[in-house]
């Protein structure tokens, strides 16, 4: 008898008969309260809670799909929709949503908050190294600091860690009661090697809540991560393998914005490859029209009860842009540091990416609107530098190129080649710009001014100031003096070739 040609190709090339079998994830993160659409790169009308969902619920109806959260539901003081409704919309997203990580401002409000918020929902939150007094998880599914979903028939790990920043930002105060951070990279190996060796999955994903250099390391350190969905750093990046590792890695940028749609492919129960990458929620998606009604709502009402927070600051007739702010100069970066600097009296000010979470579109600009593109309230710092401590600065600026820890800056001048900073300049008058700029002299002495928060807090910056002198930290309010140049029309910027070419 004749073997059939089908079974002889099964017996020669076993793979080529093992079904092939695709899960679909759709990630959110960042979202931060923003439940009406907004002006985000350039352009009105972005995001929106009932956007978002409309586009989750829909990805929900085919079989095989999974979504997950990134955290940073809530940001106290901005918007204000935040402070008034808090967590009003995590009940929204029962049954669609599968799973949340934990995010730094999901304890804004205290830990008692955070546990109203929690019982409303019937998603599990997951944070594999916040922990109990006697070293138990405190998010726990089924007893384990982690979540197994089979799909498709394959079965999938997830579990998410608070990294280093998150556990910097997060007010003890605001902690459960009796838990504490553990190491973010030993609690992702123990959940990883739980997840492979006892669990058997055939892949594992990584939900939050940590800065993008961050998941890059960890990616490195702790192998068995197939995909990581980025969040904490409102970075904007596309399915990608990580360098050095064999981790797929995507970032929905923030505020729901984008979300990240991605799709892994199973040959029997080996992960073959990933694919996907971001959808933007533009005007071309279709709102939740239920939801769009209950957020029309709330925002009337809203508007109703915090007028001040909706008064018009001031005009713009051109727009400031904050398109790849952590990559090059931005027309809100260089408004924003020139007024500082002017301020301050200071050769050059800097200020994180991490500061500005939108630009300002032509038109009037409101209260809220101002409050959405520059969130966190600093103070200035001012310094003394000298010349080899500037050229160190701006150095080390350039080395967080495509992170929030990248620095908007007015004041120097100077162009990269070869990841190098080259031909620094810095104004030779701060008190006369017009006088020009000239080579920065190593033994010479400049006033530096930066925000409180990346002098004192921000990884690697503080660490440099604390080699400065006459470091003083000033009554200037950033929000004061920004408002006031708002309402006082001096708006004007542009992009002048500061950070020069590359």
């Amino acid at each position: 008898m004749k073997t059939p040609l089908a079974l002889l190709t099964c017996l020669l090339f076993l793979p080529a008969c093992q079904t092939t079998r695709t899960v679909t994830l759709v990630g959110m993160t960042d979202y931060h309260s923003h439940a009406v659409p907004f002006y985000s790169e350039g352009e009105p009308g972005q995001g929106g809670v009932a956007r978002a969902l409309a586009y989750l619920r829909e990805a929900k109806s085919h079989p095989d799909t999974l979504v997950v959260s990134g955290g940073d539901t809530l940001n106290k003081g901005v918007p204000t929709w935040s402070d008034e409704y808090g967590c009003v919309e995590w009940p929204w997203f029962n049954g669609v949503v599968d799973m949340m990580a934990l995010g730094n401002h999901d304890l804004d409000y205290g830990a008692e908050a955070f546990e109203r918020c929690r019982a409303a929902i019937q998603y599990p939150l997951l944070c594999a190294n916040l922990v109990r007094a006697d070293g138990a998880p405190f998010f726990q599914v089924d007893g384990r600091p982690y979540v197994v979903r089979e799909v498709g028939g394959v079965r999938l790990g997830f579990f998410a860690v608070a990294g280093p920043d998150m556990q910097r930002l997060v007010k003890a105060e605001n902690l459960p009661a009796g838990t504490r951070w553990t190491d973010e990279k030993e609690a992702a190996r123990a959940a990883v090697h739980a997840l492979r060796t006892e669990e058997r999955v055939d892949a594992v994903v990584l939900i939050g809540h940590q800065l993008r250099e961050d998941d890059e390391a960890l990616a490195r350190e702790v192998p068995g991560i197939d995909l990581i969905l980025g969040s904490h750093s409102h970075y904007k990046g596309e399915l990608r393998v990580l360098p050095g590792t064999r981790t797929y890695y995507v970032s929905p940028y923030q505020y729901l914005t984008y979300l990240a749609r991605v799709q892994l492919h199973f040959r029997g129960k080996t992960l073959e490859r990933v694919s996907g990458g971001l959808v933007k929620l533009d005007g071309t998606k279709r709102e939740d029209a239920e939801t769009a009604a209950k957020v029309a709502e709330l925002q009337r009402a809203l508007e109703a009860k915090r007028p001040e927070r909706f008064e018009v600051l001031g005009r713009l007739e051109k727009p400031l842009g904050d398109e790849g702010i952590s990559m090059g100069e931005t027309e809100v970066g260089n408004w924003a540091t020139e007024v500082l600097r002017r301020a301050a009296g200071a050769h050059a000010f800097f200020a994180m990416a991490a500061g500005f979470r939108a630009g300002l579109p032509a038109g009037e600009v409101k209260v809220e609107d101002f409050h959405g593109a520059i969130p966190y309230r600093n103070v200035v710092v001012t310094a003394e530098v000298t010349g080899v401590q500037l050229v160190d600065w701006v150095a080390l600026s350039e080395s967080k190129r495509e992170t929030d820890g990248y620095s908007q800056q007015s004041g120097v001048r100077y162009e990269v080649k070869d990841g190098r900073v080259e031909g620094l300049q810095v104004l030779k008058d701060p008190s006369n710009p017009s006088a020009g700029y000239e080579p920065v002299k190593p033994e010479g002495t400049y006033r530096l001014a930066t925000t409180d928060f990346q002098a004192y807090v921000a990884a690697g910056y503080k660490e440099a100031l604390s080699k400065a002198s006459r470091v003083e930290r000033t009554t200037l309010d950033l929000h004061t003096l920004l408002k006031a140049a708002l309402r006082e029309g001096d708006t004007e910027a542009k992009r002048d070739g500061r950070m020069g070419p590359r």
